[in-house]
């Protein structure tokens, strides 16, 4: 079977290509993939892998901020990943992932995702290091931190930042649905 790998950004995904990967994900999550984490997802590059029979993996990778340390970095953000159900674990996520990291390294300081508990795995395999310290959002009345982050959010430091001290907070910049 052939596989057809494509990088584009939402820009330039025709309406059709964003339907089929807003179902792709659906399915992928079961359900549970909301209006908020597909607009997550969006604005960025995305990787679109496919098959004979149509779409069978995505990714994207968005821009965000981290304050850390006194810094503010451009990060790579992880997101909407998920694979076809018939062909799961047949090493297309990795293929999704491999063209998230170039993107990653090649434009980013860093690289951020927060991990489902099936995805993990995955991101660990791959070099990605869970993030032992807290996790924020800067909200519009500061900094709001997220437990429910914490122990899912997985980084990828680059060489250009220095490294990364658990010891202080990652405050991501705010968007919709992060603090319900």
């Amino acid at each position: 079977m052939a596989i057809r790998l494509r990088t584009a950004h939402t820009a330039d995904l025709a309406p059709a290509e964003l339907r089929a990967a807003r179902a792709l994900l659906e399915d992928a999550f079961d359900g549970d993939f909301r209006d908020e984490d597909w607009d997550h997802g969006l604005g960025g590059l995305h990787v679109l892998v496919h098959d004979g029979r149509g779409l069978a993996a995505h990714g994207s990778v968005i821009q965000r901020r981290v304050l850390h340390r006194g810094r503010s970095l451009r990060v790579g953000y992880v997101e909407a990943v998920g694979v076809r159900e018939d062909v799961r674990r047949t090493g297309l996520g990795g293929r999704v992932m491999a063209e998230l990291e170039r993107i990653i390294e090649g434009a980013y300081g860093l690289g951020a995702l927060s991990a489902s508990e099936d995805g993990a795995a995955l991101y660990a395999a791959r070099g990605w290091q869970l993030w032992p310290g807290h996790v924020c959002v800067l909200a519009p009345d500061g900094a709001v931190r997220l437990p429910d982050e914490e122990g899912t959010t997985f980084v990828r430091p680059g060489t250009a930042m220095g490294p990364l001290d658990p010891a202080y907070a990652l405050v991501f910049d705010w968007r919709d649905g992060d603090v319900l």
